[in-house]
């Protein structure tokens, strides 16, 4: 299938093709028809699949189609009021898909702002005075434009909520629902979220009527092909064990995760002071600061960054050719979707873990998650001593992280190879690729190619 089979507007065709990008993703060719038909939709997919073009094409589709804001009784012209709503959990991620409507959008005359916490609201208010068609926004920003009356959803026909799951993670669960409430009840609402937590959805329940449900892939589903291994090594010896091995000439771009915030922050000091030039992103950095380091990280000028989880979801950095999990996450499916900032648009990607003796069972559940055993890599010369505390502390570590035989049960033990790893399409629930689904209440990358990219 190509995006002229979709039978999209003859402007977005023309600037897909001058992005490079002939064919949809499969979140894309299962999410626009149904779109472009007006239904009500629920996507389980996560950064990296495509999603954002996934509804951002049909909109733009939508609204190019449709007859804008007109008139009020004398006839003046009015001002352009959003026709499209876009709620996204962070800044980064907002501006992200602010970018991907620029683009998309370049050979229209729709218009789009992004809004969003943490830099001043002048130019924001601006943007919303001149006219907006769309409008994408953080949760927190836009209710604090809406009590001062700045902001006017009435003429919203598209509602979308984007990365779900995390909204409800970051606590903007009442906004997501007043927000829902002030947009008109006949309005098209897609939600689209990695994973299905019983949170999200009952929030999908209480906006969507009857929605199409489509997935990326089943959960922990091949991608591409990224080399994984795991180190064990004390806690104590993570940061030298770390420093050690980016030092190596082969690491282009890396991407460490931390579990908090000043994890992060004591990290990237810590490499930084050792010869290893670091940044670190997370939520208590200033938005000025934040941006700086992405445009550093993006450029090459800053090969390492240190992040939470939080902080990188909707990252969209291509060339990543390492990923380090510092700390394992304590979901296994924040592991799939850590790894799969790397090996990305068909490139190969290295992925390493560091495991302490209390962490073991984390490890154990990110191989039950996929199914398959993480090969464990010999610690470097020099740690000798890490060995043998990891050997007193925990014998079987040399032969990796043993659990029950149920644990182990379709896990694939071997020796170090590629491993196939989902790129971030985990889910905490089976989906289906499409069909209907009952709602109730409510108004329902980069790199070289051979036959397209893929629309980010």
């Amino acid at each position: 299938m190509s995006f002229t089979d979709l039978l999209l507007a003859a402007p977005l065709l023309r600037a897909l093709s001058e992005e490079g990008y002939t064919a949809p993703t499969p979140i894309q060719s299962k999410s626009i028809p149904h779109a472009l038909e007006g239904r009500d939709l629920l996507g389980c997919a996560q950064t990296g699949t495509g999603k954002t073009a996934a509804f951002a094409l049909p909109i733009l589709h939508r609204l190019l189609a449709a007859t804008p804001n007109t008139g009020n009784r004398n006839g003046a012209q009015p001002r352009r009021t959003p026709r499209a709503l876009i709620l996204s959990p962070t800044r980064e991620l907002a501006g992200q898909i602010g970018d991907s409507f620029a683009a998309y959008g370049r050979h229209t005359a729709l218009r789009h702002a992004v809004v969003y916490g943490g830099v001043s609201q002048h130019h924001q208010v601006r943007a919303l005075e001149r006219g907006v068609d769309v409008l994408v926004a953080t949760p927190g920003r836009l209710m604090d434009l809406m009590q001062q009356r700045l902001v006017d959803l009435r003429s919203v026909e598209v509602f979308v909520l984007d990365e779900a799951d995390r909204m409800l993670d970051m606590g903007f669960i009442d906004p997501v629902r007043r927000i829902g409430a002030a947009v008109p009840a006949n309005r098209q609402t897609l939600l689209f979220s990695a994973t299905m937590p019983r949170e999200v959805a009952a929030l999908a329940d209480s906006l969507l009527r009857n929605p199409v449900k489509v997935a990326a892939q089943p959960i922990a589903s091949a991608a591409p092909l990224i080399e994984q291994s795991v180190h064990h090594v004390p806690r104590a010896s993570k940061s030298a064990l770390l420093e050690s091995l980016l030092r190596s000439d082969s690491i282009e771009r890396a991407l460490v995760f931390t579990k908090t915030k000043h994890g992060a922050d004591k990290l990237s000091t810590k490499l930084t002071r050792s010869g290893v030039p670091a940044e670190a992103i997370h939520g208590n950095k200033a938005q000025n600061r934040r941006l700086r380091v992405l445009a550093d990280f993006r450029s090459g000028r800053v090969r390492v960054l240190v992040a939470t989880d939080l902080a990188a979801r909707g990252l969209d950095v291509d060339g990543i050719t390492h990923v380090f999990n510092f700390d394992l996450p304590h979901e296994p499916e924040a592991y799939v979707h850590r790894i799969g900032r790397t090996g990305r648009a068909g490139a190969t990607g290295i992925a390493v873990a560091f495991c302490d003796p209390e962490e073991r069972g984390l490890l154990r559940s990110i191989e039950r998650l996929t199914g398959s055993t993480v090969p464990v890599a010999a610690l470097p010369e020099g740690f000798e001593h890490a060995a043998a505390a990891i050997e007193k502390a925990a014998p079987e570590a040399r032969n990796g992280a043993k659990g029950s035989t149920k644990d182990r049960k379709g896990a694939n033990a071997g020796s170090r190879r590629r491993t196939a790893s989902a790129n971030g399409t985990s889910s905490a629930r089976s989906w289906s690729s499409s069909g209907k689904g009952s709602g109730r209440g409510g108004r329902r990358g980069g790199g070289r190619r051979s036959t397209g990219r893929a629309v980010r």
